[in-house]
């Protein structure tokens, strides 16, 4: 069996999924390659932070990274960096004070989507397309179902709070990356949820506002994913570039935004912008 060497420098961005027959694939954009993962799970592979950080929005060079890979005025001034970006129910759009009320139009007054997931147990979120999968790879779920289609972003984030108010709608990262998962009927669960009476009046208060069309009860397969991990971990140590510019040793297993090395787990996400160099010697397949 050959081996073959790898030598990647620049900015990585977060892992791109695709899912295929239940199974997730996992690509590393390295500047303008991207590189294949399962092949490389049992390998030996380094990651070598350079000290380096481009913003992924204006692409100056900043000192920190700030909302995954902005530099601080990008944070500061862009719509896709404020609050909204993650409580979807404080939308600024509808507020009148969307720093930039085009993209806001192009991203909030779209159709989004309620599920259920399997992720560090139940949870309950929202995203704007069931059929990219990424959302639900990225959080590490093992099982997805979307349960409702809502006209809008602000009042898909409203539901979500009605629902989350008798179950998670964060993920317990240290649970998800230990693997413990067991297979749950999400579809069996669906009736309790929409016979919650503040679910009920939310969803007859905005089709009375805005037409039967504004909320749609779905009845679609659940989704699985199985990841490719070798070992899980009994205890999770998080590392990090700042506090260790190299990572290095054999690649365990993907999870999430996360890889698995025997001396801990590194979230790739969080470090979007960061210049690595990524090298290694890889036996083929």
């Amino acid at each position: 069996m050959s081996a073959t060497s790898v030598a990647l420098q620049g900015c990585i961005a977060k892992m791109l999924t695709t899912v295929i027959d239940d199974r997730v694939h996992y690509m590393l954009p390295v500047g303008d390659a991207n590189l294949g993962l399962n092949a490389l799970i049992g390998q030996n592979m380094t990651l070598a932070f350079t000290g380096k950080i481009h913003c992924t929005a204006c692409h100056e060079i900043t000192e920190k990274s700030h909302v995954q890979g902005h530099c601080q005025s990008c944070a500061d001034t862009l719509a896709s960096c404020d609050i909204c970006r993650i409580k979807p129910e404080l939308c600024h759009y509808d507020a009148g004070t969307c720093r930039q009320p085009a993209w806001g139009e192009a991203n909030c007054l779209k159709a989004h989507y309620i599920y259920l997931s399997n992720t560090s147990g139940l949870k309950v979120g929202i995203t704007r397309h069931t059929d990219d999968s990424s959302r639900w790879c990225d959080q590490g779920a093992v099982q997805a179902l979307p349960i409702l289609k809502v006209h809008s972003r602000l009042h898909s984030g409203a539901l979500e709070t009605r629902i989350a108010k008798v179950m998670a709608d964060k993920t317990n990262w240290r649970t998800m990356l230990k693997g413990f998962n067991p297979l749950m009927d999400l579809k069996a669960m669906v009736p309790d949820i929409m016979a919650l009476p503040e679910v009920i009046a939310l969803i007859d208060e905005l089709r009375l506002n805005h037409g039967q069309g504004a909320v749609k009860c779905l009845d679609e397969a659940p989704k699985s994913f199985t990841y490719p991990v070798i070992t899980y971990p009994e205890k999770i140590v998080s590392l990090s570039f700042d506090k260790t510019p190299t990572v290095s040793g054999t690649l365990l297993g993907i999870k999430g935004q996360y890889l698995y090395f025997a001396h801990g787990v590194i979230n790739l996400r969080k470090f979007t912008g960061y210049e690595l160099i990524v090298s290694g010697e890889f036996s083929g397949e």
